[in-house]
């Protein structure tokens, strides 16, 4: 279970707006995704998991940080792995009651294993705010010559927002600076990640899907192998059901936990407590047959306005909902498409992994416990 699972860890972080800058980073990004998965055309089967986490963790950084990883630095590896193991020790930790009190956790192997991953996970998000710390600065130093030029950039990284809040004189620590960044860059790759991994591997199960999803795309750009560009995205309306319905079966995050307002009172009349913490278990809620008749059947036109009528609107919550949503959900969601239409056409895609072949391991994120595999085939 996650606590906390979307949003800001404060709950007050600024977002930029998806526009056509960030559709082009997104772009340029899924241009190498395909480069990457050009070299594995002639092997009989790929783990699509580390290239798909490398491209989501490259494009948070360049959007949401204003920060190109350098492909070469062990220190991405490093903390995708710390993001992993931080995520098992988690749950191991929430899986034993007695280790909820520190004394105890304290005097535990696990408490110096924790200590090491975090290590890792601060001391990259402190070299992304670095890194733009650096160029904040000679931005500031130059508007005395060019009056407005960092207003007037036609796109601003949430982190500069932060960085210029703060320049502003509001009382804003590194500390929690960082701790917006670790929340952005966490949440905005593992989640994405997996959600485009689970698509992928049912689009390869379903030709006949995978072949409206080529056919859309070719209508879109005219039959041309033009580039596919922000304004193209936003219409490829059958990608975007597509997803949805992944989405469905496979919510990245499957359990969420909230803190109740008041005293509830169920359907048969239990009454839970104000201030009692729930489980709100989504990948349950998606796979049931009163919201969703023959649930472990994709099916993208669930999601066909006329097929959504009647559906209780809280029946389909991958992002979460209410105050607590995910404010990255429109980042996420043309991401997804973005990689997804870039990867199907360029390769026809074969099933490996089978729905039911899949495992899951208890983590914060729904991860397969063999990875997700899928044959690439060039495109003609």
């Amino acid at each position: 279970m996650t606590c906390c699972s979307h949003g800001s860890a404060k709950g007050c972080s600024p977002v930029t707006g998806i526009d056509g800058i960030t559709g082009e980073i997104f772009a340029t990004h899924s241009e190498a995704l395909v480069q990457q998965l050009d070299k594995e055309c002639d092997k009989s089967c790929t783990n699509i998991i580390p290239l798909i986490t490398k491209f989501t963790l490259f494009t948070i950084c360049e959007t949401a940080m204003g920060t190109k990883l350098d492909e070469k630095k062990e220190g991405n590896r490093d903390y995708v792995s710390a993001t992993f193991e931080m995520g098992q020790l988690f749950i191991n930790r929430i899986r034993r009651p007695w280790l909820a009190y520190n004394v105890i956790f304290n005097m535990t192997e696990k408490k110096k294993e924790q200590t090491s991953l975090l290590n890792i996970l601060h001391s990259f998000s402190k070299s992304v705010i670095e890194d733009r710390k650096q160029h904040f600065k000679e931005v500031v130093q130059n508007e005395d010559e060019h009056d407005d030029q960092f207003h007037q950039k036609k796109r601003v990284a949430m982190l500069d927002l932060l960085l210029s809040v703060r320049n502003s004189g509001a009382q804003i620590s590194d500390e929690e600076i960082r701790e917006e960044v670790d929340t952005f860059i966490f949440e905005g790759h593992d989640t994405t990640s997996a959600a485009i991994s689970y698509a992928l591997m049912l689009i390869a199960n379903h030709s006949n899907v995978q072949e409206k999803i080529v056919e859309e795309i070719n209508h879109i750009v005219d039959g041309s192998s033009r580039p596919l560009n922000f304004a193209d995205i936003q219409q490829l309306s059958y990608l975007e059901r597509v997803v949805k319905e992944s989405l469905r079966m496979y919510p990245s995050v499957p359990v969420i936990g909230r803190r109740v307002d008041f005293d509830v009172v169920t359907s048969t009349s239990h009454v839970i407590p104000k201030d009692t913490i729930v489980s709100v278990h989504i990948f349950g809620l998606h796979h049931n047959p009163k919201f969703y008749p023959d649930p472990e059947k994709f099916d993208p036109d669930r999601f066909l306005p006329q097929n959504m009528k009647g559906r209780h609107p809280f029946s389909y919550i991958p992002f979460s909902a209410g105050p607590r949503n995910c404010i990255g959900q429109r980042f996420a969601m043309v991401e997804m498409k973005t990689a997804i239409a870039s990867v199907v056409r360029n390769f026809r895609l074969l099933p490996i992994d089978k729905p039911s072949d899949l495992q899951f391991m208890a983590h914060l994120i729904l991860k397969a416990n063999k990875g997700v595999h899928i044959k690439f085939e060039k495109r003609q």
